[in-house]
């Protein structure tokens, strides 16, 4: 019997609370060593991690079994991602275990399923989202980036750009337009890009913390195979919709459970400093911890709402908008709260905490720009949770 099988018959017999004590007491004991400075080596260090993960079956809370994953009932994907946090073990390289495995498993061909699902839950693949282009960004449905059918191919041509870990991609999925420009949602198809085959090439681009994390991707007549479309040719849109409500509701369950951490972690940053008593820190300290927990509350709520009606719906978008916000107040916030040191960079010996609460502050200001700007997010809350009147602006969908 295999780790992972002996895994899952523990998860049949146990109760919530003997499923957190084992989680705890496995991410204790396997849990990897310092995180590596060497570029290459963390790459390498994050998949051996993840690979331990999938061996050992405690790997993809809410994927079916079939696939390497645990198939936990909501409790526990609760409980699973507290402890995963806690622990502060690597998160998983690249966008596409929340993002495109829900829309693999609803939408993709056996074959397709087999190929990559547990190759990307081990890291095996990592997988890059493609569907911001340069004119094309908040307003999806007017990309450019092109497929031209020949026989068993398409022949893809065009550019993505905020590509987030596109630099250490092995596979990009893809927004294309395969019908005409003035057909917008009906004439786009999804696609999965092999990030070496020929004419693809990737530009990383410098962020404002000095990092790497997205690139620019150019496809010059690169040929893809028709077995690797998801859904239909010019039926890609009702899959955008699984892809980006998944990338909403799996940020929304991980980041409650991380942020509920770090928020800790400001508290006790706050008694360092012997300013936990002062009434105005006091303040904004309780403003936090009652977000942090509307946040998971809602959090609660999408992931139920998937139990339930196998789709999160449009109420993802107020758990993004919540989230981009409460971010950037809180690191804005620990920034002003450390005065002076607060803007000494990482790699400084007077950095504090080797400036994690700067590096935040700099990275979360495109919190309410990525997977949707805040624009974007109220106006989906105001046209399909509050029911108000589509924006006339906006062409007739």
């Amino acid at each position: 019997m295999t780790a992972a099988t002996q895994t899952q018959h523990a998860l049949d017999a146990e109760t919530d609370e003997e499923f957190r004590a084992r989680l705890r007491a496995f991410l204790a004991g396997n849990a990897p060593g310092p995180r590596p400075k060497d570029p290459r080596e963390k790459i390498a260090w994050t998949k051996a991690w993840h690979a331990t993960l999938v061996d050992n079956g405690y790997a993809g809370p809410s994927w079916p079994r079939e696939y390497g994953g645990m198939d936990l009932p909501f409790s526990r994907q609760v409980i699973y991602q507290e402890e995963i946090a806690r622990a502060k073990v690597p998160g998983p390289l690249g966008t596409g275990l929340g993002i495109v495995a829900p829309t693999i498993i609803r939408y993709g061909t056996p074959e397709q399923k087999e190929r990559w699902l547990r190759p990307m839950l081990r890291g095996d693949l990592v997988w890059c989202q493609g569907y911001s282009e340069p004119e094309a960004g908040s307003d999806l449905p007017a990309l450019r980036t092109t497929a031209r059918r020949e026989g068993e191919e398409y022949v893809v041509n065009g550019q993505k750009v905020w590509c987030s870990s596109g630099a250490i991609a092995d596979v990009f999925f893809t927004l294309v337009r395969t019908g005409t420009q003035e057909a917008r949602q009906k004439g786009i198809t999804y696609l999965i890009i092999d990030r070496h085959a020929p004419g693809v090439t990737v530009r990383p681009l410098k962020d404002l913390a000095g990092g790497s994390v997205f690139a620019e991707v150019f496809f010059d007549d690169v040929r893809v195979p028709v077995r690797d479309r998801i859904g239909e040719e010019d039926g890609g849109w009702p899959l955008v919709r699984t892809s980006l409500g998944h990338e909403r509701a799996a940020g929304a369950m991980n980041q409650a459970a991380s942020y509920r951490r770090i928020l800790t972690e400001l508290v006790d940053l706050a008694r360092e400093r012997g300013i936990a008593t002062d009434p105005l820190v006091r303040e904004r300290l309780t403003d936090f911890e009652i977000r942090v927990r509307l946040i998971r509350y809602n959090a609660e709520r999408i992931i139920s709402g998937i139990l339930t009606k196998g789709e999160p719906g449009p109420t993802s978008s107020v758990s993004r908008l919540m989230i981009t916000a409460f971010e950037q107040d809180l690191h804005e916030f620990a920034v002003d709260m450390l005065g002076p040191d607060g803007i000494v960079t990482k790699g400084s010996d007077q950095a504090v905490q080797r400036g994690r609460w700067l590096q935040g502050f700099l990275m979360t200001r495109a919190s309410t720009i990525g997977a949707g700007t805040a624009e974007i997010q109220r106006n989906t809350i105001a046209e399909q949770v509050l029911r108000l009147p589509f924006d006339p602006a906006m062409p007739p969908r």
